[in-house]
């Protein structure tokens, strides 16, 4: 009769003290499998904080050195719409790079100034009657305000002294409100030169910082940087394109729409709003408000209700629809993060991190791709050899057991 063969445990056998037994593979204990998982979370907490410290001293360089940033950030994003331009007059025109970039900063300063005199026959043509208009209305609401029994000539009386001794109390802070507001007139007059001065220099030899980068760098690195330099050049560019086609789009719409309802002033009021289109919020605030007291003055209540409705709904349909969307396809970005950095960045920098938001947000997307692009290269699994045949060469193949 034959013996019955022994029961086979497929578990390892194991030791009182947990070690595995001889000839068994040995399993991780749970006092192991706990401590790997509590060093790996430590290690990469510790990794965390380390790049959220960098982040705090990046910010702080950028903080104390803004006054500098500015400038050359606002002088590169100039440079993105003027460089076709002096590439253009550099390569057919044959132009020498200092003259080709004198006359295109030349060009956009004489562009400006043309649509400034172009649109200021209108303004004074059409003021005058707007200053008549508006001291009209004035008068009209002193008659209601006399002739109503709703406010007293007294309330109105003591409304008046009571404004007059607040304006008088407060004369120290009105001046010094006015010295300030003196003092940031002056540092915008003098960004604005120190703008153009280097937007003329980028443009003179901006065509050298890449390959002087790349030699810097070495050729390893050096290659890397300036492919992700030539990515983020082509990544502003199209966002200055970009909002300068919302700003058009948005200055037809107000400013036919004006038309339609009969304000005046509507094609230079379409103007400013081409133009504040590039200051996010503060600007279509400030052209809107310009664009409805004109309507108040002009055309009345109903006509600044209209012209109110008109701008609220455009400013509705491009911030919500037609600037994430025109943004997220030239810059590659999904609509939620265009409207999340712009929100970022106006509540963290005001006016300027809200401009500023998108192309560094799209200009991070740029580095961070290509990194991918550099990982998936280097981790690509090698192709496997194939024959003359067409069939695959199974020489490096492990033999099976016989």
């Amino acid at each position: 009769m034959p013996e019955t063969p022994p029961h086979h445990d497929p578990s390892p056998a194991l030791a009182i003290d947990g070690s595995a037994a001889a000839g068994h593979p040995a399993l991780p204990t749970r006092e192991r499998t706990i401590g790997a998982g509590v060093e790996w979370t430590a290690r990469w907490s510790l990794r965390l904080v380390g790049i959220a410290l960098g982040a705090v001293l990046l910010g702080l360089v950028v903080q104390y050195t803004w006054v500098i940033l500015f400038p050359v950030l606002m002088a590169i994003i100039l440079c993105t719409v003027l460089a076709p331009l002096s590439g253009f007059l550099r390569r057919r025109a044959r132009l020498p790079g200092a003259a080709a970039a004198g006359l295109t900063v030349l060009a956009a300063i004489g562009l400006v100034v043309a649509v400034g005199f172009t649109i200021a026959p209108s303004v004074a043509d059409q003021g005058g009657s707007l200053v008549d208009r508006a001291n009209e209305g004035l008068q009209r609401l002193q008659d209601w305000v006399q002739d109503s029994s709703f406010v007293s000539k007294e309330q109105v009386d003591a409304g008046l002294q009571g404004l007059q001794e607040k304006l008088s109390g407060s004369a120290g802070t009105i001046a010094s409100g006015v010295l300030t507001g003196v003092s940031t007139l002056t540092n915008g007059l003098v960004n604005l030169v120190l703008i153009l001065i280097l937007s003329f220099l980028f443009l003179k030899d901006g065509h050298r910082f890449l390959p002087w980068m790349q030699r810097l760098a070495g050729p390893r690195a050096g290659a890397h940087l300036a492919e992700v330099g030539r990515r983020a050049w082509a990544t502003l560019g199209g966002f200055i394109r970009t909002q300068a086609l919302v700003s058009f789009i948005d200055a037809v719409l107000i400013g036919g729409g004006l038309l339609l309802i009969g304000v005046p002033l509507a094609v230079p009021l379409a103007v400013l709003t081409f133009f504040a289109g590039f200051v996010p919020i503060v600007g279509a605030f400030v052209a809107g408000t310009v664009a409805v007291l004109i309507a108040l003055v002009s055309n009345g209540l109903t006509g600044a209700l209209l012209a109110l409705a008109l701008i609220v709904a455009v400013q509705q349909i491009e911030g919500n629809v037609l600037s994430p969307m025109l943004q997220s396809k030239s810059m590659n970005l999904h609509a939620a993060v265009v409207l999340l950095s712009v929100t970022l960045g106006g509540t963290l920098f005001g006016i300027t991190g809200a401009f500023l938001a998108v192309p560094t947000v799209a200009v991070l997307a740029v580095v961070v791709r290509y990194l991918d692009e550099v990982v998936e290269a280097r981790t690509r699994p090698a192709p496997v050899p194939v024959t003359p045949d067409g069939d695959e060469d199974d020489d490096h193949e492990p033999e099976d057991d016989a």
